[in-house]
């Protein structure tokens, strides 16, 4: 029998709900049962439809993001105790977190800390690539309505991106974000430079979305959400949703998933970008303003957010808000 993309589409859009739950859920006691009922699939086959479809074992997936988060957490919070960020990583002793994370990382908590520091300024954050589409909504094939294709990843020299990064404008307020519902097609794997996926993702998501009403521009917005940092997580499980905002209500089917956007205090900085300058962005935003403007990385997922249409722009620029939640330091 000929397989059905359609049917591996909607098995990969229930695990994406599993992945959802994980991640929200990540400090807790995880029961493979929970997980399993949120992504409508029974315990008993569960387990082996994971593994088939993300690649490794659930328990090794939730294993690693939590090392991964801890990671992150440690770079982003360097007045965090190292005994909180294990608890809020889920483990239930520094000990335990402590052996975890060598094993994964061949060092300390504290050692991963101080070498972090050394680098933080060229570093951003968490990947955080981006996209754009045309207002329309129809597929642009890789144009340069995709600027998250264009983002080049530990391709540009930490000193380069620290020039990009110095020659950029950037308008920069800090404001309340209310909670926000996304409808998203969601990629696992390598994404940097590649403006082809991203035309995919998005011409997929329209394509979804367009019949059903939910794009109306300026009202909608798209963004692209980036939940793993690309200097932690291997390239093949780099996790990237593009998204549009919808009512909370919306019904989705298929490939398309629903998430929630946790609504609280962003920094929102504003760019005109050309493709090649969205790394240079986030440098500017994590290695430039954060260490001065008394504020540091909170819990939650950053992402971008596209304000229009380049090939409207006289420059051809990508108008970019970059939204990083934050707290005070």
């Amino acid at each position: 029998m000929p397989s059905d993309p359609r049917r591996r589409r909607e098995y990969q859009a229930r695990i994406n709900r599993a992945l959802d739950y994980i991640e929200a859920h990540l400090h807790e006691d995880l029961v493979l049962e929970e997980i399993a009922r949120a992504a409508f699939f029974s315990p008993f086959h569960f387990h082996r439809i994971f593994s088939g479809l993300m690649g490794e074992p659930v328990s090794q997936f939730v294993h690693r993001l939590r090392l991964e988060r801890a990671a992150f957490l440690l770079k982003a919070h360097p007045r965090r105790s190292v005994t909180r960020i294990a608890m809020e990583c889920g483990y239930g002793n520094h000990a335990a977190f402590s052996r975890a994370f060598r094993a994964a990382f061949g060092s300390t908590p504290s050692e991963w800390r101080r070498s972090c520091g050394d680098v933080a300024e060229n570093d951003t954050n968490q990947s955080k690539e981006s996209t754009t589409q045309g207002k329309d909504g129809k597929e642009k094939g890789g144009s340069a309505s995709y600027p998250g294709g264009e983002r080049h990843h530990h391709r540009t020299p930490p000193s380069r991106r620290s020039d990009m990064a110095s020659e950029l404008e950037m308008d920069i307020r800090v404001e309340d974000l209310p909670e926000t519902t996304i409808a998203y097609v969601r990629h696992v794997g390598p994404y940097a430079g590649d403006s082809g996926l991203f035309a995919e993702l998005f011409g997929r998501l329209f394509q979804w979305a367009g019949p059903r009403s939910l794009i109306n521009f300026p009202e909608t917005q798209m963004l692209s959400i980036y939940h793993d940092d690309p200097n932690v997580t291997e390239e093949s499980k780099l996790r990237l949703s593009v998204g549009i905002s919808v009512p909370e209500d919306t019904e989705v089917t298929g490939e398309v998933g629903r998430m929630t956007l946790a609504g609280g205090r962003y920094a929102q900085a504003r760019f005109e970008l050309s493709p090649h300058e969205y790394e240079a962005a986030w440098t500017k935003v994590y290695g430039e303003w954060l260490p001065e403007s008394g504020y540091v990385p909170a819990d939650g997922l950053s992402f971008e957010r596209y304000l229009n249409n380049p090939e409207e722009h006289p420059e051809g620029k990508h108008i970019v808000e970059i939204c990083v939640p934050v707290q005070p330091l």
